[in-house]
């Protein structure tokens, strides 16, 4: 496959340069389209350097990134090049045309400061996005709108590289919820009993078994791959921007049918056969399953798509294309050159800007901060008794980076209330830090009355939960970093971080303290965080 990608970028500039041979017989090309190409071409080198950093880091993500899974990610850019490929003829068309366009100009530099932020901060996604908008603007600079209308849909197909698994790590929960609930339908329409605690699917009749819908099997990991599948699908398969927006739309219900049957087929392996075989062997290759049941219906719903709205590829073929008229449109933002030295000097400009990026030195890592449980009087602090619950999870060791640190201990009061207290450190991943709202439903917990309230100088959310039947405990939680900032808002946490690694080129490490309390009162758990004092 390696040995295929140089030969068909040999392939691609031959025929551009018969094209161009071809169109220099014809009426010429003018020198400012000539010192415009050579001029690109020596900012497109550039540029991938000025991207280096960029390319090494989506690497590590697609390789190595359990959490994100973009396994997909290698074809994303192979098939841009493609859809390139296929409107070669509009694009020496359009490269001839040769308008310079201020405009264009003017709409790079907001791409140009989302990739000096990203690169400051190792912010791959942001990287990614202004590698996306440069991909469009560059062309729409150099040569006008009509070259950056070629660039338009390849580029954006790249948005399919941006790492958004732990980005969305939100919506997880909605879709373990809705997968295992739909499977739970099936089941239970097609006569086998079952029912669902949390994310599980249990089933204790003559083969008991429990399928529990986790993390990985949300089915958002498939999504974004069934997803990129449909758009280069629809690209080809449909002929109109509207039908190809409805066909790619149907992508997230096709992806979720996928999933739900993966889930289904698990249950009625488990149920038929052995519980261990169909949750481990089976369970582990059954991904497949997704993808034949969602590729089978986007086959489907394209058909059903042509029978309502007519097969029209052959109306009109596209312009730039063999055979197509040349789309002669003009822009007001667009003029001729009036002297080739002008691509020269822009061309220079972006050089400067992306050689500045990839000498960008790496973000500083903070020192974590140092943190203690402090002894409160009035409160036991039995380790020994209660070593079991402050044990750190197989969950957690595996879920969370390598880098996270975690320490937990357990406070009872006078009153028999407890207080599981527990320091989370945050590593460079902002993955470190998991929130109590994405795990405690999962696992069959009710959640109720979310709240805000100060306590020990300090901002604090606590929420209600329960398991049905079961009693009620409170999750409080409280966010602080290296240098004091303290809140209890997930989202400021997130936008400071953002804003402290773009800005000033910082890896900020975060803390999370919790504080699990069962069989406590609002006001006993206020005085026990108030009583916890200074810890840092």
């Amino acid at each position: 496959m390696w040995y295929g990608i140089p030969y068909g970028l040999d392939c691609c500039i031959r025929d551009i340069i018969r094209r161009m041979e071809k169109k220099q017989t014809e009426g010429g090309w003018a020198k400012s389209t000539v010192v415009a190409l050579g001029a690109v071409a020596v900012l497109s080198l550039v540029m991938l350097y000025g991207f280096s950093g960029m390319f090494l880091r989506a690497y590590h993500i697609f390789a190595f990134a359990e959490e994100e899974d973009m396994s997909f990610g290698w074809f994303v850019p192979l098939f841009s090049i493609y859809m390139l490929w296929t409107q070669r003829a509009a694009l020496v068309s359009a490269v001839r045309e040769c308008k310079f366009s201020w405009a264009g100009f003017a709409a790079s530099l907001p791409f140009f400061g989302l990739a000096l932020l990203g690169t400051r901060g190792v912010q791959v996604r942001l990287e990614i996005v202004g590698f996306i908008g440069l991909c469009i603007t560059i062309p729409w600079t150099f040569f006008g709108w009509r070259c950056a209308k070629v660039f338009l849909f390849p580029a954006g197909y790249l948005m399919f590289c941006i790492p958004l698994a732990t980005f969305l790590d939100f919506v997880t929960i909605h879709l373990r919820y809705l997968a295992s609930s739909t499977a739970l339908s099936v089941l239970n329409g097609f006569g086998m009993a079952a029912v669902r605690e949390g994310t599980a699917v249990i089933s204790r009749g003559a083969h008991p078994f429990a399928v529990d819908v986790a993390e990985p099997c949300s089915g958002l990991r498939s999504l974004f791959a069934l997803m990129a599948l449909t758009a280069g699908y629809a690209y080809f398969n449909q002929p109109t921007w509207l039908r190809r927006g409805i066909l790619f739309a149907s992508s997230i219900p096709l992806a979720v049918a996928g999933n739900v049957a993966r889930i289904v087929s698990i249950c009625v392996i488990a149920a038929c056969t052995d519980p261990k075989f169909a949750t481990g062997f089976y369970h582990d290759y059954s991904g497949y399953i997704v993808f034949i049941v969602a590729i089978t219906l986007m086959v489907v719903v394209g058909e059903l798509i042509d029978r309502i709205g007519g097969d029209v590829r052959a109306v009109k073929p596209k312009a730039g294309q063999d055979g197509a008229p040349d789309d002669a449109e003009s822009h007001g933002d667009a003029m001729p050159y009036r002297w080739p030295a002008l691509s020269v000097v822009v061309a220079a400009l972006f050089c400067m800007i992306f050689v500045f990026q990839a000498r960008t030195p790496p973000a500083t890592i903070a020192k974590a901060p140092e943190v203690s449980f402090p002894v409160i009087d009035g409160f036991a602090n039995d380790d020994d008794k209660y070593s079991e619950l402050q044990k750190i999870s197989e969950a957690e060791l595996n879920v969370l980076p390598k880098d996270t640190s975690i320490v937990k201990k357990m406070y009872v009061g006078r009153s028999g209330a407890q207080y599981l207290a527990a320091f989370v450190i945050g590593g460079t991943s902002r993955a470190s830090i998991h929130r109590p709202e994405l795990c405690l439903p999962s696992q069959g917990y009710v959640m109720s009355n979310p709240r805000n309230f100060n306590a020990g100088g300090r901002p604090w959310h606590a929420i209600d939960f329960a398991k049905p039947g079961g009693s009620q405990s409170t999750e409080a939680y409280t966010f602080f970093n290296q240098e004091g900032y303290r809140t209890a808002s997930h989202t400021r946490r997130i936008w400071k971080d953002v804003l402290d690694r773009s800005v000033l080129n910082r890896v900020d490490r975060w803390v999370m303290l919790t504080v699990h309390a069962t069989g406590s009162t609002e006001e006993e758990l206020k005085g026990f965080l108030n009583s916890m004092g200074a810890f840092e």
